[in-house]
């Protein structure tokens, strides 16, 4: 994508923090350092970083790193200055700091261990810094997607499913779940994509009474419904679908309730344009299942913000007074859940659009039978 992108983030970014009065903003978290860089080396867990940007008020940002990722930092952030930290981050802040005149420095403080942030603020007393907490900064800039970002999401849509289809005419009794998971995850790699965007959840009959159901060694029976809920990453954005089937006939209970969940997401959907409220959403596919019988059945949020993370803001709960907004990109998840019998959910993305939204998945495997 357009390396464009970068230098205008960054510009944006360095206005917040000139309002702010911040001379600096330490970045930290990955999904935020790759949005303001196009750095996409992975953390090893949040105690082993790829690396952090330092983005002045005023100025060139600076990506500071180690040896492992000299090379590749240089050519992912060409716009950046790149800083190696041979002592460790901790010493190479306290040397770099004083010399770019940085008095307050921003951090995000939720994206940061408390022993970190510990060591950090001892940093500081040293060279007279002083450290300002910040949170979702960067992510609220990421809540609104651009055309280019919203065709790449687009692209990474059709891939997953693509990758469905693929493996779904496979599916046979016999399986286990740990084997479909592991054929669709395959199949993603085989198929471009950087990684699945969270754990793959296959689950069987019963087993899909479990929303975040881990796939275990269950062996697929004739008449069992099937739960699929999968994403992929491709050129850095992500996409997630579910979708729900029957391995075999589906009897009249799975249709009665496969259509419930379906006129529930397809009024979440109606619902959406730019100025309703997220729990406005949420309402419109909640009221649908309250009303068939099954409220007390669907106890997560309606969907979730998609991007360069597969979960991020706005979140269609019915906790969330956030107003939609053009360019938002959000999933719509109705889901039914059975102790005993299983369960059905059913998942699109959408994104946000003025007087409505539009849906990006084409797929319609068992939505409308």
């Amino acid at each position: 994508m357009a390396e464009l992108r970068y230098p205008d983030r960054i510009y944006r970014l360095q206005q917040t923090l000139r309002r702010r009065k911040l001379d600096a903003m330490l970045v930290t978290q990955p999904h935020n350092r790759r949005y303001l860089s196009g750095y996409r080396a992975a953390d090893h867990g949040i105690q082993e970083t790829a690396g952090v940007l330092l983005i002045p008020a005023a100025g060139q940002p600076l990506l500071l790193t180690d040896s492992r990722f000299h090379l590749q930092a240089g050519e992912e952030a060409p716009g950046f200055r790149i800083e190696l930290y041979p002592r460790g981050l901790k010493n190479r802040l306290q040397q770099l700091l004083p010399r770019l005149h940085v008095h307050r420095l921003g951090f995000e403080s939720d994206y940061m261990l408390h022993a970190t942030a510990l060591k950090l603020q001892a940093m500081a007393d040293r060279i007279s810094l002083t450290l300002v907490p910040i949170t979702g900064l960067v992510e609220r800039m990421r809540e609104i997607k651009s055309e280019e970002e919203i065709k790449a999401i687009r692209k990474s849509v059709q891939r997953n499913e693509q990758v469905f289809q693929l493996v779904y005419n496979t599916i046979e009794p016999g399986m286990t779940e740990q084997e479909v998971a592991l054929a669709l995850e395959l199949t993603m790699r085989e198929l471009g994509a950087e990684a699945p965007s969270f754990e793959t959840i296959v689950a069987f009959g019963e087993n899909a009474a479990k929303p975040h159901a881990v796939p275990t060694d269950r062996v697929l029976r004739t008449g069992d419904l099937v739960l699929v809920d999968m994403g992929l990453v491709l050129e850095g954005y992500c996409s997630d679908m579910t979708r729900t089937f029957v391995a075999g006939k589906p009897d009249r209970t799975f249709r009665e309730r496969l259509r419930v969940v379906r006129r529930a997401q397809l009024a979440g959907m109606e619902a959406i344009r730019a100025g309703v409220t997220c729990r406005e959403v949420d309402r419109a596919a909640r009221q649908v299942i309250a009303r068939a019988g099954y409220g007390e059945a669907f106890g997560h949020a309606l969907g979730h913000g998609v991007g360069l993370a597969v979960h991020e803001e706005p979140r269609l709960s019915s906790r969330s007074k956030k107003k939609l907004r053009p360019g938002m990109v959000v999933t719509v998840e109705p889901g039914i859940y059975l102790p005993g019998w299983g369960g059905i959910r059913l998942e699109n993305m959408v994104v946000v659009r003025e007087d409505g939204c539009e849906n990006l998945n084409q797929d319609t495997t068992f939505l409308d039978i």
